[in-house]
């Protein structure tokens, strides 16, 4: 693209831009010359990802903002006419973030111009009541405006379907092409009002339907301490706690309200180092048994216990811990059905259900993938995700699984027990499953592809001294996979490593998932199982580093 052409481009672009702030924005980088800047923008159009679009605010088609957003609505609307869905309904949820709002009324302006009907949730809300608002409410789809744990300036629109669940192949791609097919902003009705805003009736069905998690009458005696990382869950996982019969937990007041700002988090993510610092500081002063975090959106939780151990004495499980422990419980509470897993996830679950004898089952990443299983009883990701009610909601809930968390650790306390105590059971009932990460943030998204090249170019032969057995390239899928930009692999010996890597659908990561299956006889093993664990997974991570020049 010339010069010419590119600020041609640009200024087409903003003068179909309903928005003056990225008008104002576009129009100083078109005046100032900034080509390199507007190359950046206009470089091509964000593309669906995991489940829909994310991306930085800003303007041009390579960035998140309403002109995006109207093309984008468009295009769904379009597809869902398509398929014979004219009249049907589309539910938009939102979280707090910056245009949040702005993004969910475009959407219903344009559901409603297209001949759809739309209904707005009342306020910013949890992802996992918009999940279950599809089936409620018997909607042909939905969409939750969020970027999850991205950084502030980022945002992103998740596109569900009538079943409840995020869109997957070829859905995605059929909604791109109407989305492509849209050529101007002028040809998108977008009538002032039409659609519904619905009351708060949504959200107490939902609220009454995260009882149907519980034993009735089973133990509540939990104390918490939790944050809802600056999002949207504060209010929601309170209101299901009460309702539970939980003590209210204690809430980190620096993060319990709304802000899109974040301002105490460098990424609003419980995984992120730092990000639980304010709530272990608050532990520290109440002393409470165990924390729950929920991320912005509130479709993630996370849960930390205390480990003198550690510095500042509290420890966050992994999410294969909190994952392996969840499925501990529901084989205890009788669940039956098929317990499902990413291929990224620890292989721990497996070894639960089948000495349950529940049917088991590897995805691709994603609850998108998750939630379709047929039979699914349970589903979890290692990214701190789990589905327990997927006859409620259909994608991972934050607000559930933290129910499921404090009913498990208030029945282990009744016993004088805790959750560490239950994840050294299941170490020594199917031996100590040790994961790791290596996660890679980059600014240049070259970089990723670049180490994805070397290891299929020169793939590695050892690893921590093993030898590779098995090195897949999951592009090419497997019987039991469709293809995704992934490798894995299998190295020799007793411990069972396994190793994947793949470049993050929501962020600019590259995400290496390691897992070593160390033997335990007796509860006496479990600290060397520990230390032999963590030191198979150093030398791994040391040794992928160095093949993926990293």
């Amino acid at each position: 693209m010339t010069q010419d052409d590119l600020i041609a481009q640009a200024r087409t672009w903003l003068a179909e831009d309903p928005d003056s702030e990225t008008r104002e924005e576009l129009a100083k980088l078109i005046e100032a010359g900034e080509t390199d800047e507007l190359a950046a923008r206009f470089a091509g159009t964000l593309q669906f990802g995991t489940a829909g679009l994310r991306g930085e605010l800003g303007a041009g088609p390579m960035r998140m903002n309403r002109s995006v957003v109207i093309r984008a609505a468009a295009g769904l609307a379009a597809y869902l006419k398509a398929k014979g869905q004219e009249g049907g309904l589309v539910v938009i949820g939102y979280d707090a973030r910056y245009k949040s709002a702005d993004f969910a009324r475009d959407t219903a302006a344009v559901m409603t111009g297209a001949g759809l009907r739309a209904a707005l949730l009342p306020r910013p809300l949890p992802t996992p009541v918009l999940a279950y608002a599809i089936r409620h409410l018997g909607a042909v789809a939905g969409v939750e405006v969020t970027a999850s744990h991205n950084p502030p300036r980022d945002n992103g629109y998740k596109v569900y379907l009538g079943d409840g669940s995020q869109i997957v192949p070829p859905a995605d791609a059929e909604i791109a092409a109407e989305i492509d097919a849209v050529r101007s902003l002028n040809d998108v009705p977008r009538p002032e009002g039409g659609w519904e805003t619905l009351g708060d009736e949504v959200l107490e069905a939902y609220l009454a339907r995260t009882d149907a998690v519980l034993t009735p009458g089973g133990p509540r005696s939990v104390r918490t301490v939790y944050t809802a990382m600056h999002g949207v869950g504060k209010d929601v996982l309170t209101a299901a706690f009460a309702r539970a019969g939980f003590p209210p937990p204690a809430l980190v007041a620096e993060q319990a309200e709304p802000d899109p700002a974040f301002p105490t988090v460098a990424f609003p993510n419980p995984e992120e180092p730092g990000a639980m610092d304010l709530a272990f500081e608050a532990a520290r002063a109440v002393d409470p048994d165990i924390v729950i975090a929920n991320d912005p959106d509130a479709d993630r939780c996370a849960v930390a216990v205390p480990d003198a151990a550690v510095e500042g004495g509290w420890r966050m499980l992994r999410g294969d811990e909190v994952g392996s422990l969840l499925a501990a419980h529901l084989v205890h509470k009788g669940a039956r059905g098929v317990f499902a897993e990413s291929i990224v996830s620890s292989s721990l679950l497996g070894r639960i259900a089948e000495a349950a004898g529940v049917g088991h089952e590897e995805t691709l990443t994603g609850f998108k993938w998750i939630a379709r299983v047929d039979g699914l009883r349970y589903g979890y990701e290692e990214a701190l995700g789990y589905c327990v009610d997927p006859e409620g909601v259909r994608d991972k809930d934050g607000i559930t699984a933290a129910l499921l968390v404090a009913e498990l650790a208030s029945e282990l306390k009744e016993q004088d027990r805790t959750l560490t105590d239950l994840l050294d059971d299941l170490a020594v009932a199917h031996g100590l499953h040790a994961t790791d990460q290596l996660s890679v943030r980059v600014e240049d998204l070259s970089v990723i592809a670049d180490a994805m090249s070397a290891l299929r170019e020169r793939p590695p032969v050892h690893l921590a001294d093993l030898t590779v057995t098995s090195a897949e390239d999951l592009t090419k899928g497997t019987e039991s996979l469709p293809p995704t930009d992934g490798l894995r692999y299998y190295l020799e010996g007793e411990h069972k490593a396994r190793v994947i890597v793949r470049p993050s659908g929501t962020e600019p990561k590259l995400k290496c998932y390691l897992e070593v299956v160390v033997p335990v006889a007796d509860a006496s093993e479990l600290a060397t199982a520990r230390a032999k664990g963590a030191e198979i997974l150093a030398a791994i991570k040391r040794d992928l580093s160095a093949a993926a020049g990293l």
